[in-house]
């Protein structure tokens, strides 16, 4: 009995203490099932919160992008080359753009050797790559400043195409968007291609075709190694890099992008050296980029062009021969004679007297492109080549070539105008008075005929500048630009037509023509009175101030201009040919601060200079 209840008693106790585990375990459970809900709530909450915050940050990145769709269809800027009137290039201006080209079309060193260069993992990463991304940040960590970009051909796609430059977190977030959108709506070689022919490669050249036309002379299908490579290292700084503006570095750079392609495995170390031995044929020489005083000039005048968003082409009045003619000699008088002169610029123009089509234009010393254009730009005192105007008068007001005037000493109040020599010759006719260019004699002409006759006279020619209502007027105390001076000397010249100066006949654009100029001329003079004028005007060269200008066996007519103290010097003539018919040259000479010249007088150094550029009027 006591056996049986030790028995009892031993198997009481683990039948109790089992009774207690579920207890505990219940009560650890009851215990952890808030912990558990709160857990699970805060992963929910989290999670939901991420999508929200992630969703926001979506649209912070999206809500302006603009539509890919609509970017890749964008018309581009049409370039605009001018052409001379023999067919060679003045100047190119705008974006140029070469044929679209593909991967498929391209050699394949052409291609390896973009890709090589700028994003070798193209055919693997998703648009994003993160080994290139790690890759550039060490290189640049190492070196201590931006060597590398991470940078794929997907994400310069989305960058150029759709975004603006600016840096900042929000656009880069947005390439990296763009970037995946590319990935999932074009296959690789449509990415590539995009790339190819819209990526800008330095002086204007946007795409691979056109960068190989400007640098190299040839399309990109004929690019060889050396070649491809050179436009392969533009993309890195391509204002910087490109042969225009830098040979040297365009070289420099090249050769790392065929070391690229060694690295890659896509050229042997045989071909590579091949390559970089090319680089001593150098560039093509190719068109000018940007726009030369007369383009500027004559496309200024021009306006608004027709196109039907294509390419445009201007043709022009430019005679090249004559244009060569003009800058020789004008920077050939400067260095003979500036420094000793005291001549710090000058400019010249020739004009077809019965069209007005401008045939040449320098407007400064140095034929530069751009800059300040002091053949239409700069209004000067035009001394005594302002006389026959007031010449004009006088026949308008009945006188005659014939008629005599007194060549003595004059006042006009205080002012006591003088002959540039000092001499008084006394009865000397109309054309005597202007060939010696007789200063008292154009002003007793001014009293006599009146002096608003005289400068409706001008006006009527063609003058627009400043002309004083006193008796200096007569010795041209005004102001006047050279083209419209030697336009209105082509009045004199053509029969008494007042001619539009003009520099461009003709427009096309996409090899139809948009645009043609009509011919419009005005009678500004009587025709008796213009060839009277004219015959006067020959005198001044054949016996007169202006005898430098003369070129034997050829008819040449013309007037000096000297104002006071040598401030400028002026010859206006023109030269008749029965082929090229009659062109008017105009020359000035002087400082752009208006400092007197040493000496310098229209019938000198300005008249050696229009016999230079008449002599190769053919």
């Amino acid at each position: 009995m006591a056996r049986a209840k030790a028995q009892t008693g031993r198997a009481r106790t683990p039948i109790a203490a089992r009774s207690g585990t579920p207890r505990r375990k219940a009560a650890k459970a009851a215990r952890a099932r808030p912990a558990r809900r709160w857990f699970l709530r805060g992963l929910v909450l989290a999670a939901l919160w991420s999508t929200i915050l992630g969703a926001g940050v979506l649209v912070w990145l999206a809500w302006d992008l603009p539509r890919p769709e609509a970017a890749l269809a964008a018309t581009r800027r049409p370039s605009v080359t001018m052409l001379d009137a023999q067919g060679g290039v003045i100047a190119q201006s705008g974006d140029l753009y070469g044929e679209t080209v593909t991967p498929r079309t391209l050699p394949r060193h052409v291609v390896d050797a973009m890709l090589a260069t700028e994003d070798r993992r193209f055919r693997s990463h998703v648009g994003i790559d993160p080994i290139g991304i790690a890759r550039a940040a060490f290189v640049n960590l190492v070196e201590g400043r931006v060597v590398q970009g991470g940078s794929t051909i997907t994400q310069q796609v989305a960058k150029n195409l759709f975004l603006t430059p600016d840096r900042s977190f929000r656009r880069k977030g947005q390439e990296a968007l763009l970037a995946l959108w590319l990935e999932r709506a074009f296959s690789k070689d449509e990415i590539l291609a995009i790339w190819l022919n819209r990526i800008y490669l330095g002086s204007g050249a946007y795409g691979i075709d056109a960068a190989a036309r400007l640098y190299f002379g040839v399309p990109a299908r004929s690019l060889s190694v050396w070649q491809a490579s050179v436009i392969a290292g533009l993309p890195k700084a391509p204002s910087r890099l490109n042969p225009r503006a830098d040979p040297q570095a365009a070289v420099a750079r090249g050769r790392e992008a065929v070391d690229n392609m060694v690295a890659a495995g896509w050229l042997t170390e045989a071909e590579a050296a091949r390559a970089k031995a090319e680089a001593a044929r150098g560039f093509a020489s190719g068109p000018p980029r940007g726009r030369s005083a007369f383009a500027e000039w004559a496309e200024g005048r021009l306006g608004p062009v027709p196109t039907t968003g294509g390419a445009v082409m201007l043709r022009a009045t430019l005679d090249p021969a004559l244009q060569e003619a003009a800058e020789r000699a004008l920077a050939a008088a400067l260095s003979s004679d500036g420094a000793r002169l005291g001549i710090g610029q000058g400019a010249v123009v020739a004009v077809r007297a019965e069209t007005g089509a401008v045939l040449a234009m320098v407007g400064g010393r140095a034929a530069t492109v751009g800059g300040f254009n002091r053949a239409v730009a700069a209004e000067r005192q035009p001394g005594s080549a302002f006389k026959p105007f007031v010449w004009l008068a006088a026949l308008e007001a009945g006188l005659t070539p014939g008629t005599v005037m007194e060549d003595a000493p004059l006042a006009v109040g205080r002012w006591r105008p003088e002959n540039i020599d000092g001499r008084y010759r006394g009865p000397v006719t109309l054309t005597e008075a202007l060939a010696q260019s007789v200063n008292t004699v154009a002003v007793r002409l001014a009293m006599q005929v009146g002096l608003p006759r005289a400068a409706a006279a001008a006006r009527r020619a063609g003058l627009t500048g400043t002309i004083p209502n006193d008796a200096t007027a007569a010795l041209g105390s005004g102001s006047v630009g050279l083209l419209e001076l030697a336009v209105a000397y082509a009045t004199f010249a053509n029969g008494g037509w007042l001619v539009v100066p003009h520099g461009i006949v003709a427009a096309e654009t996409d090899g139809e023509t948009v645009w043609r100029r009509e011919g419009d001329r005005l009678r500004a003079i009587d025709a008796t009175r213009a060839d009277a004028m004219a015959a006067m005007l020959r005198e001044a060269v054949a016996r007169g101030t202006g005898r430098a200008a003369a070129l034997p066996g050829r008819a040449v007519a013309g007037k000096t201009g000297t104002t006071s103290e040598f401030r400028d010097a002026w010859f206006i003539g023109w030269v008749e040919t029965p082929a090229s018919g009659t062109v008017v040259i105009g020359v000035w000479l002087g400082n752009d601060d208006a400092a007197p010249m040493r000496g310098v007088t229209g019938g000198s150094v300005p008249a050696r200079i229009f016999r230079g550029v008449a002599a190769a009027v053919r």
